[in-house]
């Protein structure tokens, strides 16, 4: 029986070789994600079309996701070896400067203005917010900030700043160039990072013509939870980005706004991603935690339509391997999916959670409700 639950699977360094991922397709990968925030977006265009072409050789289809870069704050790079920023340790923030790098003392920031920004007792995280700075003092070039709880980082991670304080949009500008360039290369689908609003994806679908790829709404920000259900209905689809959220919003709250995206998408018939950390553990680990094996399931129980792997296979040390996992994770989890229960309450559950929907929507869910009692 075919698997229901998609995997997509991120292509960077450690799998963007032709062999590699010939193999990531034989083993289960049915969507590649490419970020466009890493590197030109030639290199980009030449994957696609390599991608394209093991496809045909196996005979296998691949869909292709581009993931804009957005608005978002990267620092300098730290190197792809890792820097580790020691808890307790004092470094510096400041404004990046052409050909700057960041190290474990000073962390150069990629948006012009940004740092200037900061006051004392600021949070700032790195990443998927492992690592936490606290702003102690303002300093002639910049912040000094001591590290709250620490980690190795790589490349070039993302910096969240306080959210009312750096406004930031989506699509930026250079999203929008990216696009013009990537979408006539046969892309399925393009997702929207930060979006905050139904207007930053009617946006991108304007650029993208009636007749482009998929627009899939990154659900990461605070103020995009609160519009969850009109980015829902103009979107084409919606991931839950759990990375940025957990560094935006509570952690534990995370759970719960999963569940709330899987439960409006699937309302409104459109598809969800799961995404971030879901197998962390594999990045140097051959087998996943059991905790994660729990994660994955959970997700296919509440009715994802597809899991997402990032840095387990754009840096892991076996890619492979965890997509492979992954594949078996969800298959089994399936063999316990209740479809026909799912099924019948589908509708009942639109009429209850979607109040404010478009009276079209609400008419069919009510249709769809009664044919099912």
């Amino acid at each position: 029986m075919p698997r229901r639950t998609k995997i997509v699977a991120t292509i960077g360094p450690a799998s963007q070789s032709p062999a590699v991922v010939r193999e990531l397709l034989e083993a289960g990968m049915d969507v590649a994600r490419l970020g466009l925030a890493h590197g030109p977006i030639e290199d980009s265009i030449e994957r696609i079309r390599s991608l394209r072409e093991i496809s045909r050789d196996l005979g296998r289809p691949v869909g292709i996701l581009v993931d804009l870069p957005g608005p978002k704050v990267r620092t300098a790079p730290f190197g792809d070896e890792g820097t580790r920023l020691e808890v307790g340790s004092v470094l510096r923030l400041a404004e990046a400067a052409p050909g700057d790098r960041s190290s474990a003392y000073h962390v150069a920031v990629e948006l012009a203005g940004a740092v200037d920004q900061l006051m004392p007792g600021d949070r700032v995280a790195l990443g998927d917010g492992g690592v936490s700075l606290a702003v102690e003092e303002r300093v002639a070039d910049g912040v000094m900030a001591r590290v709250l709880s620490g980690g190795v980082v790589r490349g070039r991670p993302g910096v969240a700043l306080p959210a009312d304080r750096v406004a930031l949009r989506s699509p930026t500008d250079a999203d929008l160039e990216m696009l013009d360039q990537i979408t006539g290369c046969g892309v399925d689908a393009v997702a929207v990072s930060f979006v905050q609003s139904a207007d930053d994806v009617a946006a991108v679908r304007l650029a993208v013509g009636g007749h482009g790829p998929m627009v899939i709404a990154k659900i990461e920000t605070a103020q995009a939870v609160d519009d969850l259900e009109d980015i829902v209905h103009v979107s084409d689809g919606v991931m839950v980005a759990r990375g940025d959220l957990g560094v935006r919003l509570p952690l534990e709250d995370v759970p719960h706004i999963q569940k709330r995206i899987i439960r409006t998408g699937v309302a409104y018939g459109k598809p969800v991603i799961t995404a971030t950390q879901m197998l962390e553990s594999m990045i140097t680990a051959p087998t996943p935690t059991r905790a994660e094996v729990t994660d994955v399931a959970n997700a296919v129980f509440d009715g994802t339509s597809a899991v997402m792997l990032s840095a387990e296979t754009a840096i892991g040390v076996n890619p492979v391997a965890a997509v492979e996992a992954m594949s078996r994770i969800t298959r089994r989890a399936e063999q316990e999916f209740d479809y026909e229960e799912w099924g019948a309450r589908m509708g009942r559950e639109q009429i209850v959670g979607l109040q404010h929907a478009p009276m079209t929507v609400r008419i069919t869910s009510a249709i769809t409700a009664a044919s099912t009692a």
